[in-house]
């Protein structure tokens, strides 16, 4: 992802999440962190043929822990495997930042976002009550521990037709 992508983007943010959706200054601030040889995030977009963003992801990294901090797939897009290819670019991300333990959180009514996570080895550590503001939704707090083989963890099914760039 770019700065370039941040409008798009924030257009689809407001579709998906339109009660907790994250700002412009917020994708600025996460992109300053991006680049560069002291880069602790991963921030990823995916193009469909006619290059509309259909999809973004975002990792942030510290010490020895990364963080998911954001999955979108647009509604058009949903079930095609395009979550499951953003989120294992992530976790190649969280391997290439030396990271074998991976954080996120997610809504605890999302249930098809738990169950992709689940897939990948994610698994319930606890909650977060009221995380999600202003809908004061409890956040399911899971994590992966990948150990020395974390890129095979990572899985790498692409999904046709859908371009993922960082």
């Amino acid at each position: 992802m770019r700065w370039w992508d941040i409008d798009p983007v924030l257009e689809l943010e407001r579709d998906l999440f339109p009660e907790d959706a994250w700002s412009r200054g917020m994708f600025w601030s996460e992109l300053a962190h991006a680049r560069g040889p002291e880069s602790t995030r991963c921030y990823l977009v995916a193009e469909s043929a006619d290059g509309r963003i259909v999809g973004y992801g975002g990792l942030a990294a510290a010490g020895d822990v990364a963080d998911v901090q954001t999955i979108a797939v647009a509604r058009d897009h949903q079930g095609t495997g395009l979550g499951a290819r953003l989120l294992a670019e992530l976790l190649r991300a969280a391997t290439a930042f030396e990271c074998p333990d991976v954080m996120l959180e997610c809504r605890v009514d999302n249930v098809r976002a738990q169950k992709l996570y689940e897939r990948f080895g994610f698994v319930p550590v606890g909650f977060r009550r009221g995380y999600y503001q202003p809908g004061n939704v409890d956040a399911l707090v899971m994590r992966l521990t990948t150990g020395s083989d974390s890129g095979s963890a990572a899985g790498s099914d692409p999904v046709q037709g859908t371009d993922i760039n960082d």
